[in-house]
């Protein structure tokens, strides 16, 4: 048995992402400052994404509902000049350039000749598709699977679908929750290549000692790390 099928995480592994969320969320604090303190207005923001995140899934969208529900919230009858600057926010998120982390495309290419590349990522739909428009790496995957919710079903379902299963497979990613944890429970390898900002949604202790499991600096370290799973 030999390693068939690599499946990719995109926010964060392949492109910046969680910056520009933090940068919004700084300009919604400033928004707010007349009506809530910043450490106040963070908890329950990140309560309200949290909850709301059944209804409306990962992604700018839902991210821009929960700030306008948080803002309500707050500044009650007054929070219409705030709505309005918050949605003007969630528009510039939804265009906002798309930037390739280093290294990169050069990782893809290695890997698009030795093995069938997925990427596997969640978030609106259509978002997740605009943002792989414009990185310009969309020809370098043999599959897109854009879910709502990584599991451990999900990496089975997927690996089964598109390479000859879990056990020849490996996930790379950003997230120990949703990239690495329920890919090692699927059969799969799983690399976590941190990023330099981690939403608290996606926070979980690393796998540490799992056969099947590594912590990468980059992109750049991946060919030579899956060489050695399952090779030869």
């Amino acid at each position: 048995m030999r390693l068939t099928t690599v499946g990719i995480d995109a926010d964060d592994t392949l492109w910046h992402n969680e910056t520009i969320f933090r940068l919004t969320q700084a300009r919604f604090a400033a928004l707010l400052a007349p009506y809530a303190e910043p450490g106040d207005l963070a908890e329950r923001l990140a309560a309200t994404e949290s909850r709301n995140l059944r209804l409306y899934g990962y992604g700018i969208k839902g991210f821009t509902l929960s700030m306008i529900e948080t803002a309500m919230d707050f500044a009650g009858d007054a929070a219409g000049p705030v709505v309005r600057e918050i949605l003007a926010a969630g528009r510039e998120m939804l265009t906002h350039p798309i930037e390739p982390l280093p290294g990169v495309e050069a990782a893809l290419a290695l890997l698009a000749d030795r093995y069938r590349l997925v990427l596997i990522t969640k978030g609106d739909l259509l978002d997740q598709e605009r943002k792989l428009a414009a990185s310009g790496l969309g020809e370098l995957f043999a599959a897109v699977e854009i879910v709502s919710e990584k599991t451990a079903a999900t990496y089975l379902t997927v690996f089964g679908r598109h390479g000859t299963g879990a056990a020849s497979a490996a996930m790379i990613g950003n997230s120990l929750k949703s990239d690495v944890i329920p890919a090692l429970e699927a059969g799969a390898f799983a690399a976590h290549i941190p990023y330099a900002l981690t939403w608290a949604h996606e926070m979980a202790d690393a796998p540490l000692g799992h056969p099947r499991f590594a912590e990468l600096p980059s992109m750049a370290e991946v060919p030579g790390w899956l060489a050695g799973c399952l090779e030869g």
